[in-house]
């Protein structure tokens, strides 16, 4: 029997309707833990805030029943009740029992809403043993119920009772006089799909709904708890907004430097989206609306909350990374104007600086944002980062500039200064205790620019060719997870010297010392500080080189980083085209083919280039926001995956091109010479 017929067909597995959610809850909700659990809640309650931020909502009740289950009641429309005209359903059984359907893929139903992804209260409906949904509109009352997502009638209360398939949504009465419209949702979720000893978080349900009080002034939230017998209830309310959600976020502990600044704009962004009939269209124009509060304390913590469209983005996003950008770009520009802050040579302070003590609520608003998975944890959509960076940016420089708020900005910035000065001086106090061996010691090189978080997959070391690129790689950067290593020139060729030699070499010494994983035989790749390490050269003869340099060092010192894929080359532009005109358009080429060939499909497109078309000598020569679109945002840039498929192969080569025998190498160059593109060569 060959290896063809063991597969066929008939193994393929296709999964339909609301089966995947079932199969992998996962995928859906984020994890099969409590958190998991409490995602479920979410998806649901989120429905109901969407209301109320549309102006339709003006109370939501959360119940949380004796027999564990979740109610969630509104009065906002309802969902709709009429047939669907292509399914021939209810809107009512297509939204709860149908993947990616809803009034959230760019209709006029909402503006800006949490749910985008349309897999929501579906995916609660298939992992739940009953869910119940009643909506009041057009003066009836309609109701049904699904067990797992399939629609049917229960004989009586609670998930154990007979279940009977039906569908079609049924009207059991007709509304009260005054009374509003709205949506309930009743569910039993399924504990088989969840880990052992999983359960509702009730503190992760109460922190939801008060965050989202706070995010929406105009919507009263309510909590219902049963506790024996009896109900236990909670209001959440908050009319100042965001204003009272930094007072309850600051901690009690520590006094305000300055009172809470309320910053609102907006602006907008390009991006490709689809249209109605799901043609892919570019340049789409969107509207965002920014809103932000903040304040500095006495203390040291700092609290930076990020949402999306009222939803929590724990770990932050392009939002967060533009707030960032925006605040220290501003004070770093006040600080150098105010005399007396700074002393002559000293280093201008950093964000963590700039973040020491502030307690900051960041929200943006925006139609049919996009993040890096359904649970919704990060923000992903490009184009926000610099409109919040344009609306902070004006705001705060106003604000330290104004006759009435300068003196209280003063103290801020004096503030600023002394967290970078304590920074400072505790690192040198730290650097003069770590004295060990030169390879692999404890001690950090003094000029690692090093990320919050290290040893995960996500964090990535970048290792920076120049001190003149690394100014760049800094503001450009994802603090969070991306590193920075300046290389000052080549580093040793490592095939030809001796191991006394590659130990004394300063440069290799720091790469050894900041991965935290020894070299050679004591490699431990389980001990490497970073997930991925990305050699950042100019596109230039001069970065190829120390390219090959740096692989050669790995290949021979650290080979295990090749060999489980972590090592990476970055790819940046060579050149830059900007077309003239009131929307100039701005595109990035990586050779002179290609920057060719795009000159020629701009112009046959009627558009006028800037010339001559710039070249990039250096990374030092982008700014900021180019070095990360091109070469450091994992969304858009390119990166080359170093491979050591054919061992022996690669060592012949290596050997070859870097090793102390001339005379092949010499040979190889003659015989190969006719692969050289002499018109690319920069002379």
């Amino acid at each position: 029997m060959t290896a063809e017929t063991l597969y066929g067909a008939d193994d393929l597995t296709h999964l339909e309707g609301l089966e995947a959610v079932r199969k992998r809850p996962g995928m859906y909700i984020g994890s099969t833990d409590s958190r998991g659990i409490n995602h479920l809640f979410s998806e649901v309650v989120d429905n109901s805030t969407d209301e109320g931020v549309a102006g339709h909502a003006t109370k939501i009740v959360v119940t949380l029943h004796a027999d564990g289950s979740v109610q969630v009641d509104d009065d906002g429309r309802g969902i709709p009740t009429g047939t669907h005209a292509k399914s021939g359903l209810s809107g009512v059984e297509l939204v709860l029992t149908r993947l990616h359907a809803g009034g959230k893929f760019g209709g006029s139903g909402y503006k800006t809403s949490g749910g985008l992804h349309g897999v929501g209260a579906s995916a609660v409906n298939a992992l739940s043993h009953r869910f119940d949904v009643t909506v009041k509109q057009s003066g009836k009352v309609h109701q049904m119920s699904f067990a797992h997502g399939v629609p049917g009638v229960f004989d009586g209360p609670g998930p154990k009772a007979k279940f009977t398939r039906k569908s079609g949504l049924n009207v059991t009465g007709k509304m009260k006089r005054g009374e509003r419209s709205g949506t309930s949702i009743r569910y039993w979720y399924d504990s088989r799909y969840f880990e052992s000893g999983a359960a509702l978080d009730v503190e992760g349900v109460r922190a939801k709904m008060r965050n989202t009080a706070f995010l929406v002034p105009g919507v009263t939230y309510v909590l219902r708890t049963a506790v024996d017998d009896s109900i236990s209830e909670e209001t959440f309310h908050f009319p100042n907004g965001l204003a009272d959600m930094v007072d309850f976020l600051a901690p009690d502990s520590e006094k305000p430097v300055c009172g809470t600044l309320i910053i609102n704009g907006e602006g907008t962004y390009k991006e490709n989206a689809a249209d109605a009939s799901g043609v892919m269209q570019s340049n789409v124009v969107r509207h965002a609306e920014i809103e932000v509060a903040l304040r500095w304390g006495t203390g040291y913590e700092r609290t930076v909350e990020c949402f999306t469209n009222t939803i929590r983005n724990v770990h932050g996003g392009t939002h967060r990374r533009g707030f960032d950008r925006a605040v220290l770009k501003a004070l770093q520009d006040a600080i150098s104007k105010t005399r007396g802050l700074l002393k002559p040579k000293e280093d201008m302070p950093t964000v963590e600086d700039v973040l020491e003590g502030m307690t900051a609520v960041v929200h943006v608003r925006l139609p049919e944002p996009q993040f890096t998975s359904q649970t919704k944890d990060e923000l992903s959509t490009a184009g926000i980062t610099r409109v919040i960076q344009g609306v902070v940016d004006k705001h705060i420089r106003s604000w330290t500039e104004e006759r009435k708020t300068k003196s209280e900005a003063k103290i801020v910035l004096q503030k600023v200064v002394d967290a970078a000065r304590v920074r400072l001086t505790q690192k040198q106090q730290k650097d003069a205790a770590r004295r060990k061996t030169a390879l692999e010691g404890a001690a950090m090189p003094p000029k690692l620019v090093d990320c919050r978080t290290t040893g995960v997959s996500r964090s990535e070391l970048f290792l920076v060719e120049g001190d003149s690129a690394l100014g760049s790689a800094r503001m450009a950067r994802v603090s969070e997870y991306q590193a920075l290593l300046p290389l000052r020139g080549k580093i040793l060729n490592v095939q030809k010297a001796s191991l006394g030699d590659t130990l004394k070499n300063a440069e290799i010494a720091s790469i050894v010392q900041v991965l935290g994983a020894g070299s050679g035989r004591t490699f431990d790749l389980s001990t490497m500080r970073y997930g991925r390490v990305i050699l950042m050269a100019d596109a230039d003869v001069d970065g190829s080189h120390i390219r090959t340099l740096l692989i050669t060092l790995f290949a021979k010192y650290m080979r295990p980083v090749i060999e489980d894929g972590r090592l990476y080359a970055a790819m940046p532009p060579l050149h830059k085209l900007v077309t003239k005109g009131r929307n100039p358009e701005t595109h990035f080429t990586f050779t002179q083919k290609e920057m060719e060939t795009k000159f020629a499909e701009l112009e046959r497109a009627g558009k006028q280039i800037v010339t001559p078309v710039p070249r990039f000598k250096g990374l030092g020569e982008m700014d900021a926001d180019e070095l990360w679109d091109t070469t450091m945002n994992p969304a858009t840039r390119s990166v080359r995956r170093i491979t050591l498929d054919d061992v022996e192969a690669a060592e012949n080569a290596l050997e070859l091109l870097m090793g102390e025998k001339v005379e092949p190498r010499r040979n190889w160059l003659v015989e190969s010479s006719d692969r050289v593109d002499r018109e690319a060569i920069d002379a």
